[in-house]
């Protein structure tokens, strides 16, 4: 029994990668503001996000297994150098948006947690939080000993999402609430859409597709891997889906009730306390700020990865040039507390920005997926074709809603 378990650990890399990725600070923002303004009617849209992750993931990886180059390389063979450029531009600016609002939460959260421990009453400074934690980060960048770094943070992090889901479980919603939180609905009140479009691009991030690709390459997995690679995407799929709508659910069930929203980092504290009482405080700081750090440190390697691969030359991350664009995007997070924005909206409107982007890069991948040329030995199956139209479809509706919910965002900046 032990070496079933451990035989299957061993074939779900990839996936356990992928919920790491995308329960960090973002999905935690993201699913506890739609909780807390709109309980569970957002459910839906958590639910087809996660199914349309499942089939880009599924088609992303049979492209890399089957061509043997990962995605941004087939883009640019197939399309050429602009497409590329455009996919990687937009992955860019998702990933500095996005390390703004993770480093502002996570020194927002600071502040308030330290407020005790300081004679002022003020907590730490955000802009000495956000420095130093992006002055560590790098520091584990440059020197290349982030690895067990990261592993401590991932634990954390678990435990924090096991902690939602014993609250989720505490203060089950009724069957009938979750049936009406599937029935596909935009509220008509409180300015929903830059809350769906966060929802649905931290889930379906594109980010974390083109990652996707890079993890199934190192795994070396072939066609006769097929069916463990469809095993790992919908383990990874379900999996994410139970944590996020757990967040969801901790969030209708304490702050919703009562009428209150996610205005600050701190406010989503009170998604704990049924389960942790007056130790929520300690915990969440402890697992947003692992989520924070877990979550921002791959987003300083994605652009040389891109770059790497768009080049087709081998990754040297010790490069000056690739130093310098890290250490770019390091001070990216020290944005929001030097100008003293506001991190939560910050943050949901970063994940917004993936939707924009996700209808082209699907073109592709249905593209891509049917090439005879770079695939002359493999035919798509009909059924993931046919998710791919559909999953075109709605990308195109969260599109929409995200450039609505932005345009709304930047008017009230």
């Amino acid at each position: 029994m032990f070496g079933k378990l451990k035989q299957l650990a061993a074939t779900i890399g990839p996936g356990i990668a992928i919920i790491g990725y995308i329960i960090g600070t973002g999905s935690v923002t993201s699913m506890a503001s739609a909780g807390a303004k709109f309980g569970l009617s957002l459910t839906w849209a958590l639910a087809l996000s996660c199914f349309f992750t499942y089939l880009m993931t599924v088609a992303i990886s049979r492209i890399t297994i089957v061509t043997g180059h990962t995605l941004i390389h087939n883009i640019r063979r197939k399309f050429g150098l602009a497409a590329a450029l455009f996919i990687i531009v937009g992955l860019m600016l998702t990933v500095t948006t996005s390390v703004m609002g993770v480093m502002g939460i996570a020194s927002d959260v600071i502040r308030e947690w330290t407020r005790p421990l300081t004679a002022s009453g003020d907590g730490i400074s955000p802009i000495v939080c956000a420095s130093l934690l992006s002055g560590l980060l790098y520091a584990l960048f440059f020197r290349g000993t982030h690895g067990f770094f990261l592993k401590a943070m991932a634990v954390m992090v678990a435990v924090m999402g096991a902690c939602f889901l014993l609250t989720m479980f505490m203060v089950m919603p009724s069957p009938g609430e979750i049936a009406k939180g599937l029935v596909p609905k935009i509220p008509s009140t409180g300015s929903p859409h830059l809350i769906l479009a966060g929802m649905v691009g931290t889930t379906m991030a594109g980010v974390c597709l083109v990652t996707r690709s890079y993890l199934v390459a190192e795994k070396g997995w072939t066609l006769n891997d097929l069916r463990i690679e469809n095993r790992d995407s919908a383990i990874a799929l379900s999996l994410t889906f139970l944590l996020s709508a757990a967040i969801m659910a901790s969030a209708a069930a304490t702050m919703h009730v009562e009428g209150i929203e996610v205005k600050r980092a701190i406010d989503m504290v009170r998604t704990l306390e049924p389960l942790a009482g007056r130790f929520a405080m300690s915990l969440f700081a402890f697992g947003i700020i692992a989520a924070a750090l877990s979550s921002v440190f791959p987003n300083y390697l994605l652009g040389p990865w891109l770059y790497f691969d768009l080049t087709n030359t081998p990754r040297d991350m010790k490069r000056t040039g690739v130093r310098l664009g890290v250490f770019f995007v390091a001070l990216m997070g020290l944005v929001v507390p030097i100008f003293s924005a506001r991190p939560v909206a910050l943050m949901i409107a970063s994940q917004a920005l993936s939707p924009v982007v996700m209808p082209v890069l699907i073109v592709f991948v249905y593209l891509l997926a049917n090439d005879k040329q770079h695939a002359s030995s493999y035919r798509q199956p009909t059924w993931l074709n046919l998710g791919l139209i559909v999953t075109f479809m709605f990308s195109i509706v969260m599109a929409y809603a995200a450039i609505v919910g932005l345009r709304d965002f930047l008017a009230s900046a």
